[in-house]
């Protein structure tokens, strides 16, 4: 799972350098499948479910599950791009978000509590302890940041299969949920509203988006449970090739 990760941590590095003003985010899509597949690796999303393409490409109010098309980013913008491959038959998922400068500063303080509340989370991710200690530490960050958790999305398990248990809520109370083992591997992933948590599904039935049209971002990581503590698997770093 960890050359599975460092693959994919490779083309979220290409599609930030990709990220530019007049870009369609159906072009984003192009560049993440030809990497993937040229290194050997299998988009996890395209076809899950029925879902048409490598990633999603969730701009401003827009929380995930976007389809990448014709729409062009532009200057202002935030851009959460969520990835999943499979190498090998194991799975790695993993999102960032975006700003193509000039960014509001509402936007860039959203942007960094949230990818600072995934971090809180993953300091949580600690063997003996529970998936509300992961959830408790998110939403202490992003609420003290005078933001809101999504409550109504969650991450989940990974391994063999992109989504399998357990949920990971990024609220609830320490202590609570599954117990965490050594051995289980989890996507931790914050999706934070800068208004109310509330949410709701475009007509394309994949588009969620704030209820109140305020910004939304979402980083992403896939975390494996060690006795030595949390290993985040979606770094550069691999004892196996990426190419």
């Amino acid at each position: 799972m960890a050359a599975a990760g460092a693959l994919l941590v490779a083309c979220h590095d290409v599609l930030a350098a990709e990220v530019a003003a007049g870009l369609t985010t159906a072009a984003l899509d192009e560049v993440a499948e030809q990497f993937l597949r040229d290194r050997g690796g299998v988009p996890a999303f395209k076809g899950y479910h029925g879902y048409p393409a490598t990633i999603t490409t969730s701009i401003n109010e827009q929380v995930v599950h976007a389809i990448p098309g014709h729409v062009a980013m532009a200057e202002g913008d935030i851009v959460s791009i969520d990835a999943g491959v499979v190498l090998d038959g194991w799975v790695a998922d993993m999102a960032r978000t975006h700003g193509i400068a000039p960014v509001s500063p509402l936007a860039r303080r959203l942007m960094d509590a949230t990818e600072s509340a995934l971090y809180r989370g993953i300091d949580a991710c600690q063997a003996g302890g529970r998936v509300g200690d992961i959830g408790c530490a998110v939403q202490t960050e992003v609420e003290a940041a005078g933001f809101s958790v999504v409550r109504s999305l969650v991450g989940h398990g990974v391994g063999r299969s992109m989504h399998e248990q357990p949920q990971v809520p990024n609220f609830g109370s320490a202590g609570s949920g599954p117990r965490l083992e050594p051995g289980v591997v989890i996507a931790i992933e914050p999706m934070v509203n800068a208004g109310a948590p509330d949410v709701m599904v475009g007509d394309d039935g994949w588009t969620v988006a704030s209820s109140d049209g305020t910004l939304s971002a979402h980083f992403e990581h896939t975390v494996a449970v060690t006795a030595d503590g949390p290993r985040i698997l979606t770094t550069a770093k691999s004892t196996e090739p990426v190419s």
